[in-house]
């Protein structure tokens, strides 16, 4: 391992020469910077390898762009430094840019923060000294409050943006393929959506067609360093073979109802263990969890819960039959919507995605054979009078006694879905 200040060298390439980055516009941008004048710290959080550290990069280009001091822009990972303490950080800052810290306008940028033990209270010392001074950015391949008891330190002092996997309209950007004339365009757009599926939403697949490379990639890359350097490092979680079974049990099968005492006793752990395990992947943003939609949108533990992988199995996406395909467009709808909530009743009526509002949106994905049962009882249930089909490739509007049914190809209804209101 290098020592700090050697680190630091490294890391801030601008400190002597010009910044290279190659840099593709996020939607998370534009908000991000428009929060830099703020008071607050910023934080960046989201699955490893979606972006975060680009995005912070970006920063730096614009704030040296904007004539701030090359020295007083300072970029740190702790992946590899999880011991340094971060008042020993600045001393490093001070003692290799020669300029005392606070003042002067400077820009601290702090990666992977959640490594480092006690980091709230210790940044909570610097922010209330150094602010309004020091702007520190931060960003973690966990929820930054993955702990117990953390969040309290930095309450009222930090604003949180999650960085997702690309969505469809990024993807085409990555891809150079504009969305407009869409008609002119459609065809190739609709095309792009398999390929789309294929990379998970990750930026560095978006040009890697072969399934043995996104196998090995989202593997080694993601869910291996995920589940056996990052949670164990961050808790203490005393079975990782089962940990890492519970989430090819989710991977390979997305959207499922979780009932929690027959999984619990497949992998051989209690109940209460099964939950626990649960809440890691979803705070390590492996996971995503839907709750049943009741009115007034609830979120009741103890009612029905479907889970949706971050990286669902690469043979659902590459595979060619039929429930494969049904798999992955279902999986690609949910988490591009980044939903909430489904709907299932004790008669087994199901809708895939409630969007929640006044009125909500009902969404049912279907790959082949258009079925409207489900969006009919619940259309009926809440009195809704427009639900969403999202198909494959069928385009049709029904109009029925319970109400309008819009049934939409899902790479038009990635490009503009329904907006809810209220």
């Amino acid at each position: 391992m290098p020592d700090l200040l050697t680190a630091l060298r490294d890391f801030n390439p601008w400190w002597t020469g010009p910044l290279r980055l190659v840099y593709k516009e996020r939607d998370v941008y534009p908000e991000l910077r428009n929060a830099l004048p703020s008071r607050f710290m910023l934080s960046l959080t989201g699955l490893r390898r979606t972006g975060k550290t680009t995005l912070l990069r970006k920063l730096v280009q614009d704030a040296l762009e904007e004539g701030l001091n090359p020295l007083q822009v300072v970029y740190f990972s702790f992946d590899e430094f999880r011991a340094v303490e971060l008042r020993t950080l600045l001393a490093a800052i001070e003692e290799v840019t020669g300029r005392p810290m606070g003042r002067g306008r400077s820009l601290i940028l702090l990666d992977e923060i959640q490594k480092v033990e006690g980091w709230e209270a210790q940044l909570k010392v610097l922010y209330d000294r150094l602010s309004p001074e020091v702007k520190f950015v931060l960003s973690g391949s966990e929820s930054l409050f993955i702990r117990r008891g953390t969040h309290e330190f930095l309450a009222g002092r930090l604003l949180e943006f999650p960085v997702h996997p690309l969505s469809f309209p990024e993807y085409l950007r990555f891809r150079g393929i504009p969305a407009q004339p869409f008609r002119v365009r459609e065809p190739k757009i609709a095309r792009a959506l398999t390929t789309f599926a294929r990379t998970m939403g990750f930026p560095e697949l978006v040009d890697v067609p072969d399934r043995l490379t996104v196998r090995k990639y989202l593997q080694e890359s993601i869910v291996e360093k995920v589940l056996f350097r990052d949670l164990p490092g961050l808790l203490r979680v005393r079975n990782l073979p089962v940990l890492d079974s519970l989430l090819r049990v989710l991977s390979e099968e997305p959207g499922q109802i979780v009932e929690v005492n027959r999984l619990a006793a497949e992998l051989g752990i209690s109940r209460n263990t099964l939950a626990l395990y649960l809440a890691y992947l979803e705070k390590a943003f492996l996971v995503r969890k839907l709750y049943n939609y009741a009115a007034g949108r609830r979120k009741v533990e103890r009612k029905l819960k479907k889970y949706y992988p971050a990286v669902p199995s690469v043979d659902l996406a590459f595979g060619g039959d039929e429930l494969s395909r049904a798999r992955t467009l279902e999986w690609l709808v949910v988490t591009q919507l980044r939903a909430e909530y489904f709907w299932r009743d004790p008669s087994q009526h199901e809708v895939d995605i409630v969007i929640p509002g006044k009125p909500p949106i009902p969404v049912e994905v279907k790959s082949g054979k258009v079925e409207v049962r489900g969006l009919l009882a619940f259309m009926r249930k809440f009195r809704v009078r427009e639900g969403y089909v999202v198909s494959s490739e069928v385009e049709e509007t029904r109009r029925t006694e319970g109400g309008t049914i819009h049934v939409v190809p899902a790479h038009r209804f990635l490009l503009d879905p329904p907006t809810p209101k209220g």
